[in-house]
């Protein structure tokens, strides 16, 4: 091999080696993002509970028969279990980092669980978060064309570009509608309708009833459970499954 041949080897092996390195330091980044977020979001947004108890109406919350705090007839799953033994409730807010940095964690669990395990999505927007409710509202017009999950994904996709700010971000939500093919003046119509904000509210309600505090709250099987890793989480469904 010639010298410029060694040379060339050389800077494509240092290359590599640092390829490597900058995808194990992300890695490492990402990992150490969820824990601290995590543990910050519980220890944080507790203040705002204090807000959401002088927000949210009392309108609308009775439990109908069949119904829980936790789970309603028109709660949004993400997959429902054919024999509904096990039932994980997630209470979000769409501009909460924290739930940002599990959306992924829930992604995979919703596909190693899938058929064992009911996931199960609720609204509990913070007032801290400027563009919360804003969001949760673009959700719920999404879910009235049958495209929660899609609208969902799309909201922690893209939480970065519109979320930590102090202006509505009304047109990047449209954009989103926009973007997925939607009935833009359906979609506009229950965006601004009373009706949808009621049914936000509704699972904040229920989220004040069974004692939320902040998000991301997970309930399995109507247990509160803080699972600060992956493997933590998968304990907890398995103990559940193995019930």
């Amino acid at each position: 091999m010639t010298s410029s041949e060694d040379r060339a080897q050389a800077r494509r092996s240092k290359t590599e080696s640092i390829r490597a390195e900058n995808q194990r330091e992300d890695a490492r980044r990402r990992n150490l993002r969820i824990t601290l977020v995590v543990i910050a979001a519980f220890a944080v947004v507790a203040a705002a509970f204090v807000v959401i108890g002088k927000t949210v109406t009392g309108s609308g919350t009775a439990v109908a028969a069949g119904e829980t705090r936790f789970v309603r007839a028109d709660s949004h799953r993400l997959h429902t279990a054919p024999d509904g033994r096990v039932t994980l409730v997630e209470f979000l807010d769409f501009e909460c980092e924290a739930c940002g940095a599990y959306f992924p964690l829930v992604e995979d669990l919703r596909k190693q669980y899938e058929g064992k395990v009911t996931f199960v999505a609720r609204y509990f927007p913070l007032p801290g978060h400027f563009n919360a409710e804003r969001a949760a509202r673009a959700v719920e017009a999404a879910a009235k064309q049958n495209r929660f999950e899609a609208m969902y994904r799309r909201m922690y996709e893209t939480q970065r570009q519109w979320g930590e700010k102090q202006v509505p971000a009304d047109d990047t939500f449209r954009g989103l509608a926009r973007d997925l093919g939607l009935d833009m003046a359906a979609w506009e119509k229950a965006y601004h309708d009373s009706a949808t904000l009621e049914r936000i509210k509704k699972d904040m309600a229920d989220g004040q009833a069974v004692g939320v505090q902040g998000t991301p709250t997970f309930f399995l099987n109507g247990k509160k459970i803080e699972p600060r890793s992956e493997e933590e989480f998968k304990a907890a469904l398995d103990a559940a499954l193995a019930r």
